[in-house]
């Protein structure tokens, strides 16, 4: 049950954002312009796209901080100490 609310998620997200692309394109092709609502549409859907993608990479992050796990890259190496 939990890898259908991922997939449906992750199909949700880039669904957003295909629509947003193809919507702005017809914009363009059909009147040589985007309207604002439009970019509005594209804003709103980028940011829950995003925020879908950021949220579970952030909960990943946190279930393996909280169990002991957390593996160290090259990356958490160079950031800056509290």
């Amino acid at each position: 049950m939990r890898n259908y609310s991922k997939i449906t998620q992750y199909a949700c997200a880039v669904l957003l954002i295909v629509t947003s692309i193809a919507l702005a394109f017809y914009q363009v092709i059909d009147n040589d312009d985007v309207a604002n609502g439009v970019l509005m549409y594209i804003a709103q859907a980028f940011l829950l796209a995003g925020s879908i993608f950021g949220l579970d990479y952030y909960v990943k992050k946190l279930t393996q901080t909280i169990n002991g796990n957390k593996k160290t890259t090259t990356r958490d190496k160079e950031q800056q100490p509290p």
